[in-house]
């Protein structure tokens, strides 16, 4: 993600199963000093339960600037993640409780 000018908010990751799946980035979270993308899979709206995924920014290579994500098996931290994502997506919209 090196050229932000060219980036339309769309990721495409590679799944477990080798399989090519796109994303619409909706916000990169930091947390405990580690950063977490907050991805809401780009699939039918029908078929989207509206679910996010968030995923771990588990390194980036300086020479290419690609990155490698992790999925998150920690529950606290996804609440967290998610909370502090609900927290400012509830101020971008003056909305803060």
């Amino acid at each position: 993600m090196e050229n932000f000018e060219d980036f339309d908010g769309i990721l495409t990751l590679c799944d477990e199963n080798g399989n090519d799946v796109d994303f619409q980035l909706l916000d990169v979270v930091e947390f405990e000093s580690n950063d977490y993308m907050v991805l809401l899979p780009c699939e039918d709206a029908e078929e989207s339960d509206g679910a996010v995924i968030i995923l771990k920014v588990e390194s980036i290579d300086e020479d290419t600037g690609e990155e490698t994500y992790a999925g998150v098996a920690d529950e606290a931290v996804l609440e967290a993640v998610f909370a502090k994502f609900k927290k400012r997506l509830a101020k971008e919209f003056g909305e803060e409780e």
